[in-house]
């Protein structure tokens, strides 16, 4: 049974059975500069954090669900909720569809609408931020795309294979109700 369904995906938990998965795709170091990854994962800490998996987010302040097609069920990246606030109603979001063959077609601002939803009307969530890269292009679409807006520009904010970069911060306000 999975969480939250909708046209061509479904958002699950995280699965014992993904460790191997989780393994390739958080040592992955095309996604390092993005996730802020400095080491590889080794397989018992991943093995370890996906155990722990069953806190509750206000315990744990994250939570990790697997994004896979509904059509075949096969797992196609993850969405993260990050620094969750339940005090000033705000998290952060993340979000990676692995297989770039899979990008710009609507899976991740499916995604990412599945996720607003459940932030919003299920957690209460007044507001969702992330982080993105000035040049990651694809990324500020996908965000922009599901209503976040830039609301600032951290300088030289990320150090990476291009040097320090500029970093984006992006808002999603929950309209008033």
């Amino acid at each position: 049974m999975n969480w939250l369904i909708g046209d061509k995906i479904e958002l699950r938990p995280v699965e014992p059975e993904d460790l191997d998965l989780l393994l390739d795709w958080e040592n992955n170091r095309e996604n390092w500069e993005v996730s802020g990854t400095l080491l590889p994962f080794s397989r018992d800490l991943m093995r370890r954090y996906i155990e722990n998996t069953h806190l509750s987010i206000y315990q744990t302040g994250q939570l990790r669900l697997i994004i896979q097609l509904k059509d075949s069920g096969k797992a196609i990246g993850t969405l993260d909720i990050f620094d969750f606030d339940p005090f000033h109603k705000r998290a952060g979001v993340g979000v990676l569809i692995a297989d770039a063959s899979l990008r710009n077609n609507g899976l991740g601002s499916e995604s990412l609408a599945l996720l607003k939803a459940y932030c919003f009307d299920h957690l209460d969530i007044n507001q969702l931020f992330c982080n993105v890269l000035t040049d990651n292009k694809g990324s500020l679409k996908l965000f922009e795309k599901v209503g976040f807006a830039i609301s600032g520009c951290k300088k030289e904010w990320v150090r990476g294979s291009k040097g320090f970069q500029d970093e984006y911060f992006l808002q999603l306000i929950r309209e008033k109700r």
